[in-house]
This record gives C-alpha cells, structure tokens and sequence, in this order.
C-alpha cells in the first residue's frame, strides 16, 4: 500500500511542479527528472539518496537511470500490466490514446487472450507472441499503430520495475520499429520517436484535454477556432 500511494502521488508532484513553476509542458515527455519518496527510490533503485521521514525530492538527472517524466512512472506501467506479465498492447494504447489522442477502435470480441503470467509463454518472448498476432490481417491494421511504442517499455516490468530478463527467465529487448519505419530502443528511443514525429499530436491534444476539463463537457465542432488560438499562445509561449 505505501508503494502503491506512492506511485500514485508522483504524477501529481510531477504536474504541480509544472504548473507552479511555469515550465514546458514538453517536460511530461522529455524530462530528465521526477519526485520520489523513500519507498518509490528504492524501487526505482535511485542511489544515494537520505529522506526526513515522509519527505519527498526532486531528482535530477535520471536520464541514464531510465526515469525522467512521464512515460517511465511506475504508476503508469503497473495500470497497464495485467498482473504476472508486462502488456505492450496497453502500454503502447496509452501512449498513443491518452499522451497523442489517437482514436482507435476496440478490439473484436474472439481475439484470443495471451497467457496471464509470462512464465506461461513456453520458449517464445512476448514480442514474438505479439508478432504472431500482427501476422492476421483482422488484427495487424491497429496493433501496427501501437505495439512498437509498449514494446520499449519490456525492461519495466509488471509494476515498472527496472529488469534484463522477465518472469520466465527470458531477456528481454527494448528495441522497436515504430510506425513510421524508425527503430528506436526504450524510453530515450520512444523519447525522440515522439520528439521528431508526434510532437504537434502531442500538443493539440494538451489542448484538447485541458479545454474539455476546464469546461467540463465534451469538446464540439465550434471549439476549433478556440483549440487552434491555444495551440498558438503554446506555441508562442
């Protein structure tokens, strides 16, 4: 439980930093720094570090520790885990459906479920199994658009814990080909991936989502001239 507040509460440290300090809201993408407590350091095997009880830091830097951000917080990769084994299917729907806003549409019912716990999945490495899946035609035309994305996240395992090999003793690869034909190997790789091509996806949906909350309904066609004023005051500033 205290894991579990933990990682719940530092996406809420991370955003009240943004808005209180004014800066980049590119930072939920490319930051090299997040807030952690005792437990959540510990987790994330951050060194060096000496805490005052419940306190929490700002720490910096945590590129070459794979942290930094948004996209690596346990929080995230353990909602959409299913439990004994990571799911780059989810990891990757969340990116590209809550982080681009990308509308996909839901799977059809009689698609096969992958065993819940990677020790269940005999010789092959869940990439293989997922490749095997891309391979029919019914499945491949949306799991293309986001399977490459969740598939950097394979060193996190199913609570975002850092790893080299997954529940069944396998290695794991972090290396992906992403939809528009570049490679790219975990989080920097997913990083510079959206950097260079999603980026503006990105933004517009910012937008998009604070508008909605802010006038708490769904947006309309004639929110347009409003959602393109502020994509270019965020532009500007």
């Amino acid at each position: 439980d205290e894991l579990r507040q933990a990682m719940f509460e530092e996406p809420i440290r991370f955003f009240v930093d943004i808005v209180q300090n004014d800066r980049s809201v590119l930072e939920f993408l490319n930051a090299d720094h997040t807030f952690v407590n005792r437990r959540l350091a510990e987790h994330y095997g951050i060194p060096g570090l000496e805490f005052a009880g419940d306190e929490w830091q700002r720490v910096e830097g945590l590129s070459g520790q794979h942290r930094g951000g948004l996209l690596p917080m346990a929080v995230f990769l353990t909602h959409n885990s299913p439990g004994l084994r990571t799911s780059p299917v989810k990891r990757g729907y969340w990116v590209v459906r809550r982080l681009l806003g990308e509308a996909i549409p839901p799977p059809p019912p009689d698609v096969p479920e992958l065993p819940q716990d990677e020790r269940g999945l005999g010789e092959l490495t869940l990439a293989e199994v997922l490749a095997r899946h891309r391979d029919h035609d019914s499945c491949a035309g949306c799991h293309d658009r986001f399977d490459s994305i969740g598939l950097v996240f394979e060193n996190f395992g199913p609570v975002g814990e850092w790893r080299q090999k997954d529940l069944g003793g396998r290695p794991v690869s972090s290396t992906a080909t992403f939809p528009d034909g570049t490679s790219g190997s975990g989080v920097a790789g997913l990083q510079r991936y959206l950097r260079e091509q999603r980026q503006q996806e990105y933004l517009d949906n910012l937008c998009r989502k604070l508008l909605s909350y802010a006038l708490g309904r769904t947006l309309l066609l004639s929110d347009e001239p409003l959602i393109e004023q502020m994509r270019s005051n965020l532009e500007r500033d």
